[in-house]
């Protein structure tokens, strides 16, 4: 496995900025990988380009995700054209789910999308996701759902599934599909999809138990999602990121002593 900062000799030089996203995109998709939430070489995470605009980074097609670094990620704007010198080409399923909501939602920095068996089946159920645990709270009536129309391919599909997507949400769940979340940052898309990923997995075991649910009221659910959104019990003092106490503790799973910049 290569090091997760890796850089090529021919590597243009970038911002600071740019150099931090793309060591945290990398580090999101080899946290995917760690977590099983991976499909073989599809799927994605994409993150903008910080002061670019119309410009993200995405993986390179064919590259397991446990195996990416911050210098393979290909960098694309919204038509789809590759921006750097990069011998790999992007999914194009990837790029129209991607380039539709970097697009549409100027406030998402990253968009991580997932084929998860429990979050493909839990997209796959009438009912969808139900508020019965905790992790699912988070999502209580701020997820919304878009119909499946096949592999998205088709540039017109775009169009739609903003339109389902809104305004404000930052999970999003694909019908017979997947899952996506949308973050203001890359440790905020990824930490949003663990709970996601997670919720599915608890309401997919209650349901195989075959006993009912124990119900929570829905101003309690209100409440939890609130909690949630405000990040008071998690956030790091000084910061005003409420993700990132939790964000350098998962960097750990995959780099003991992670280091700030790129390395050969």
């Amino acid at each position: 496995m290569p090091p997760l900062h890796a850089v090529g000799p021919l590597a243009p030089p970038m911002s600071d900025a740019e150099r931090q996203v793309r060591e945290d995109l990398a580090a999101a998709y080899r946290l995917v990988a760690y977590y099983g939430m991976d499909d073989s070489i599809y799927t994605h995470i994409s993150a903008r380009v910080p002061g670019q605009d119309g410009q993200f980074l995405i993986n390179p097609f064919g590259m397991l995700f446990r195996d990416i670094t911050a210098s393979s990620l290909v960098k694309i704007d919204l038509e789809g054209r590759i921006l750097d010198d990069s011998p790999h080409d992007v999914n194009p399923a990837g790029f129209t789910i991607h380039s539709a909501v970097h697009a549409a939602r100027h406030d998402a920095a990253c968009v991580l999308h997932t084929h998860t068996v429990a979050g493909v089946a839990v997209s796959s159920l009438a009912g969808g996701l139900q508020p019965c645990n905790q992790w699912a709270l988070q999502f209580y009536n701020r997820v919304v759902y878009h119909d499946f129309e096949g592999i998205a391919l088709d540039d017109d599909e775009r169009e739609r599934l903003v339109a389902d997507l809104g305004p404000t949400a930052q999970a999003l769940i694909l019908r017979n599909h997947g899952l996506v979340t949308l973050g203001r940052n890359v440790s905020e898309a990824f930490i949003l999809m663990l709970n996601l990923e997670r919720a599915c997995r608890v309401q997919l075991a209650i349901q195989s138990s075959g006993v009912p649910v124990y119900p929570v009221p829905p101003e309690v659910c209100e409440k939890t999602a609130r909690q949630y959104e405000s990040g008071d019990s998690t956030r790091l003092p000084g910061t005003p990121d409420p993700n990132a106490r939790e964000w350098r503790a998962l960097l750990q799973r995959i780099e003991p002593a992670p280091a700030t910049s790129f390395r050969q």
